[in-house]
């Protein structure tokens, strides 16, 4: 029985189920090591569709987030993808750092690298979601990058200070539940700009978030991930146009319409700076889009399965 079997049994709720994958072939779980500046660490993964198929996406989560968000996604688009889902570096199954300092984008774009390695392609695609962007960001700027396609959802080259105050009020925090639904309760409150889920989709989220600790469940997370917000008052937005600047790959930027993080003015300036990415919008939804709802996984596909010569077009809503 998994731990995620088990933690349901313990609190006598049913595990959230999922719809087979469309092809035979499920969800695997694999692990890959890596080497930060001080440690040799455990970096998690999940997998999907066949191992053997060359054309792979990359899903990489938000900060405090996990790999587990895409498995909705991941099982969509597995019948013609291998998809691949880390967990970052202090999250979800992966080690955590005993260097804190190596909490940082650095130490998150080299991880990358060695898990494409390890998938064997040439080239993937990638499907980052605020911080999981900014990776994808850095790492497409670089010469010789392997990211063929890049999916940015709800982050761009400029992070309001407003976002990273909203989220220095909850990271990190000592926080722990004595249920899977109160865990929900929560979750349903800080996630409520994520849209319009379902009960299953909240489960989903919520299970898959905690890990069981002697005092009740906990975000699965290090929390001294939040020790960077945390440090200094937050009062200026933070920009990385100069890496966005230096992307070549087509970008699709998805944004919620109601985003705290990705203001709207950035998001239009970014179809006309660097790649000229494509741009979609959804609507009554905040930081960030689950990536969960049957329009945003047409989106990704449409815009993965784009043929080469076809360039960044105009602004769309959803």
């Amino acid at each position: 029985m998994s731990f995620i079997d088990s933690l349901c049994c313990l609190f006598k709720r049913k595990t959230p189920t999922l719809s087979p994958p469309p092809t035979g072939f499920g969800m695997r779980e694999r692990f890959v090591q890596c080497m930060g500046r001080q440690d040799l660490y455990r970096i998690a993964y999940t997998e999907w569709g066949d191992p053997d198929n060359p054309k792979v996406v990359v899903c990489a989560h938000g900060l405090t987030r996990n790999g587990r968000d895409f498995d909705i996604l991941a099982r969509a688009l597995s019948d013609e993808f291998r998809v691949v889902c880390p967990d970052i570096v202090g999250r979800g199954r992966s080690d955590w750092i005993e260097s804190k300092s190596d909490y940082s984008f650095s130490t998150y774009v080299s991880d990358m690298v060695t898990l494409i390695a390890r998938t064997g392609a040439e080239q993937v695609d990638w499907v980052g979601t605020s911080m999981g962007g900014i990776i994808g960001m850095m790492l497409a700027g670089y010469a010789n990058t392997p990211i063929r396609r890049m999916v940015l959802n709800d982050v761009g080259p400029l992070i309001t200070a407003e976002a990273l105050r909203r989220i220095a009020k909850y990271i990190g925090k000592d926080i722990s539940f004595p249920s899977l639904e109160a865990a929900e309760e929560y979750m349903r409150q800080i996630g409520s700009a994520f849209g319009p889920l379902t009960d299953e989709q909240w489960q989903h989220l919520t299970t898959h978030s905690m890990r069981e600790t002697e005092k009740g469940l906990v975000f699965a997370y290090d929390p001294r991930l939040g020790d960077v917000f945390h440090q200094l008052p937050i009062v200026f937005d933070v920009g990385v146009w100069s890496d966005y600047e230096k992307v070549r790959c087509p970008v699709l930027a998805i944004r919620g319409a109601e985003s705290d993080l990705l203001k709207r003015e950035t998001w239009l300036e970014m179809a006309k700076r660097g790649p000229k990415a494509k741009l979609i919008e959804f609507q009554e939804i905040g930081h960030a889009p689950m990536l969960m709802a049957d329009d945003q996984i047409a989106a990704i596909r449409a815009f993965l399965q784009a043929p080469p010569e076809e360039k960044p077009g105009d602004e769309a809503s959803a």
